[in-house]
């Protein structure tokens, strides 16, 4: 009988999301070329669901001085209200996956659907989460770290103008990723029956 514990040992799906962590210790190298990469992020974009099909995510990829570039705008975005020593942790990476949604796609989907017009903005946040865990969890299983961060809204105008994206893209958030330089201490084990109930 397969179990989450043998799981576990034998790899797949549990094992992944376990090994996955927020790695805020990241280096400017990755153990796959970059043609590997895009064809990762390519992939978890293209599998990851979307209630009926809308596509509203969209995820922009920063490599090189475009990455370099991006953390220094955010910081000067800031004006000095975030330290710079922690932005330059994720200058350090190798890049960053920018997670935008479709504004106008979802308004288009609302409309369509009007019965469940309020419901369309939060099944784009939801599959736009779901993409994100993916992909954090796709990366984690190249031997590469990432962490998810939230400097949105306030870097919306700046980082749509540094790449001249469509305006009614929102950022929704930042992935910095690369090399794992150390790894992060165990989590500490919860009594998980206090959110899941089982019923028998």
């Amino acid at each position: 009988m397969l179990t989450v514990e043998n799981t576990l040992e034998t790899g797949g799906i549990v094992a992944a999301i376990k090994n996955r962590r927020s790695y805020y210790d990241i280096e400017k190298a990755i153990p796959i070329t970059d043609t590997a990469l895009i064809e990762l992020v390519d992939t978890v974009t293209e599998l990851v669901p979307d209630s009926v099909n809308m596509k509203s995510a969209h995820v922009v990829l920063v490599l090189g001085e475009k990455h370099d570039l991006l953390w220094d705008t955010i910081f000067d975005v800031f004006g000095g209200k975030v330290k710079r020593a922690k932005i330059d942790t994720f200058k350090a990476g190798y890049g960053t996956i920018l997670f935008f949604f479709d504004r106008e796609k979802v308004e288009r989907m609302s409309d369509k659907y009007p019965y469940s017009r309020e419901k369309f903005p939060i099944w784009s946040m939801q599959a736009n989460a779901m993409l994100q865990f993916a992909m954090w969890t796709a990366l984690r299983e190249k031997d590469i770290g990432a962490s998810l961060q939230h400097y949105n809204p306030v870097i919306d105008d700046a980082v749509k103008a540094l790449f001249d994206l469509p305006g009614h893209w929102e950022l929704n958030a930042q992935m910095p990723f690369g090399a794992i330089g150390s790894e992060p201490e165990p989590k500490p084990k919860e009594d998980i029956r206090k959110r899941v109930i089982v019923k028998d």
